[in-house]
């Protein structure tokens, strides 16, 4: 008989049975689709000798007027800037106060009083200046670090551990000082957690052998980092707003930190340049900075033009706020077409540049199609995509709903607790958006969904990324992933850090996943090669088809007499660039095909599969 061709439709169909999929793919891994024919993603390599502490939950690439490159990042216990191949910590200090420590024979743990200094178990401090310490073993210059606090006693004295390097106190003459002890901004949460009990709320909180108290959500810690300029704005969701001089961090890049932003609001949910007319925003905000009696989840708030400092109206400025309807907060905002795009929990809106004597003007462009969380929201090619409750949107100048052949596969899955955590992002080259998001089995980011524009397919995967960014400054995409229990050597070099490391990577290079082999694969529903399904079909050779083969890829051919029996494998073989034909002995009513590359080196793009098949009777 002739060989007969089994071809698919692009993108993977998980609304539909098994059996409903016909001509369609089912499941994926690590797997993208380009004319129309799923091919392997790209590999990544580690762009850090050393990861980062904590869990990235923004990161933010701009260039400076020298056309030098940055990649800001925030974790929720640091600030990093990745400059010249390396990461400094820009992290924001809170205060400086003199502090003293007190030894103790025998034991690694060092008390430290430093009068109201405001820190919490999990926050760093650096010493400096240290005199006076007299202990076998130790000296001023051991204790000139930074370290994690690791004890909170009370609201002057709290506990750090010098295990870290090496060596344990032997007899105590004296304590010793230290004329600067340099606390950082407080460290927030890498998951959020709410309700009774274990787990709802940071250590310490209460009193022992109290019941445990009622707590509201502890939301993971979020950044929105954004550049006014060729200087860094950085804002905590629900919370303060940062900046970087860049031209001064370019100085001293291992010793410039981030500054409070003067005269911005305490609190935002989020923040963003518009870049047409270079007004800072702030959204559900404070309309009178720095007064928490006027925080309002609806309002915006805009500076004047060319400023970063001037947030109060008057006759000759373009500063100003507005409330919008239709909504119970302000959640996110994207850049497009020269305007931004505000997404509340409810409603989507336009902020327009109009000028004088009300700067911006604002229209309401949608409802019931609200942003699940902060960074959910991503632009592409002058459209907007993002995720809500339950589905996908766009904005092209007109709201739509985007169809999804995963829908119900992601959302009824979504684990809706760490909603802040996903993160969407864009892959240039691909015309893919992709977002990263934790599934029920997970309080991390594990899996992914991905939509192709250009080929109208979505995708599901196992890549875990925190954060990711385009290759519009960069080259090709940055990318971190989080390693909760991780306890690698971090940047910076702190005494006593507890684990939880990020890793940041270049997407799109090579094959392989920072050396090791990537897992890829892709799975069909079942197919009737004898028209009618009545028949039973026999199978005897088939002849694959692949572009730019190497390595191996294994071919997987799975049957079943009825859509609900049993699927068994009836086939398996690896297929090289030189393999003309497999021989097998396929029989049954429908069959499906799984493609899976697992070895360092291997990359692949499926082509058209050929089968000698006939029928077989009907039993």
């Amino acid at each position: 008989m002739p060989l007969g061709k089994l071809q698919f439709l692009p993108g993977i169909d998980k609304q539909d049975t098994e059996y409903g999929a016909e001509g369609k793919w089912i499941d994926s891994d690590n797997i993208r689709f380009r004319y129309g024919l799923p091919e392997k993603i790209g590999g990544w390599e580690s762009l850090l000798v050393q990861p980062m502490i904590g869990a990235a939950r923004d990161q933010h690439t701009y260039s400076d007027l020298q056309g030098e490159q940055f990649s800001a990042i925030g974790t929720n216990r640091k600030v990093y800037v990745y400059y010249n191949g390396s990461v400094n910590d820009v992290t924001p200090l809170s205060t400086t106060l003199p502090a003293a420590f007190t030894f103790t024979s025998g034991t690694t743990m060092v008390e430290v009083l430093a009068t109201s200094n405001g820190s919490d178990v999990g926050d760093f401090v650096t010493f400096s200046s240290v005199s006076g310490v007299s202990v076998i073993n130790i000296n001023n210059t051991t204790m000139e670090n930074e370290f994690e606090i690791l004890e909170r006693i009370d609201a002057d004295t709290f506990k750090v551990d010098i295990a870290d390097l090496g060596v344990t106190p032997g007899t105590v003459t004296t304590g010793g000082t230290a004329a600067g002890a340099a606390f950082q901004i407080p460290v927030g949460d890498a998951v959020s957690a709410s309700g009774f009990g274990w787990g709802a709320g940071r250590w310490g909180i209460g009193t022992w052998s109290s019941p445990s108290p009622a707590v509201n959500i502890n939301s993971t810690r979020v950044w929105q980092l954004d550049n006014f300029g060729e200087d860094l704005i950085a804002t905590l969701i629900n919370g303060k707003t940062y900046t970087l001089d860049t031209s001064a961090f370019k100085a001293a890049p291992t010793t410039t930190r981030m500054t409070e932003l003067t005269n911005a609001p305490d609190q935002s949910n989020f923040m963003i340049v518009s870049a047409r007319d270079r007004h800072l925003v702030f959204l559900g905000t404070e309309t009178t900075p720095g007064s928490s009696s006027t925080f309002d989840p609806m309002s915006v708030l805009f500076g004047n033009q060319e400023s970063t400092t001037d947030f109060t109206p008057n006759g000759i400025n373009t500063a100003g706020f507005q409330r919008l309807s239709d909504g119970n907060s302000i959640v996110s905002a994207v850049r497009t077409r020269g305007d931004v795009l505000i997404l509340t929990d409810n409603s989507a809106h336009a902020m327009q540049y109009v000028g004088p004597p009300y700067t911006f003007g604002f229209t309401q462009i949608g409802t019931n199609c609200g942003a699940i969380g902060p960074h959910v929201t991503i632009e592409a090619e002058n459209v907007v995509y993002w995720m809500s409750d339950g589905t996908f949107f766009m904005y092209d100048g007109t709201v739509k709903t985007l169809p999804c052949t995963v829908q119900d596969f992601v959302f009824d899955n979504l684990n809706l607790g760490q909603r802040n955590s996903i993160f969407a992002g864009v892959n240039l080259k691909f015309g893919e958006i992709n977002w990263f998001y934790p599934d029920l089995e997970s309080i991390y980011i594990n899996r992914v969904v991905t939509y192709s524009y250009r080929e109208n397919a979505w995708t599901v995967g196992t890549l875990n990324r925190s954060t990711w960014v385009g290759s519009d400054v960069f080259d090709k995409p940055f990318a971190t992933e989080y390693l909760p229990s991780s306890n690698a050597t971090a940047t910076p070099t702190v005494i006593g850090v507890t684990p939880g490391r990020s890793q940041l990577y270049q997407h799109e290079t090579g094959t392989d996943a920072n050396g090791s082999a990537m897992t890829s694969y892709i799975e069909s529903g079942d197919v009737e090669i004898v028209e009618g399904g009545d028949d039973i079909m026999f199978v005897r050779r088939y002849v694959p088809d692949y572009k730019n083969l190497a390595g191996s890829v294994d071919m997987t051919f799975k049957v079943r007499q009825y859509p609900g029996g049993i699927q068994t494998t009836a086939s398996n073989a690896t297929v090289y660039s030189t393999t003309t034909k497999v021989d097998t002995r396929i029989r049954g009513r429908q069959v499906a095909i799984k493609i899976e590359s697992d070895a360092v080196g291997d990359n692949w793009r499926y082509g058209t599969l050929r089968l000698d098949a006939q029928p077989d009777g009907k039993r």
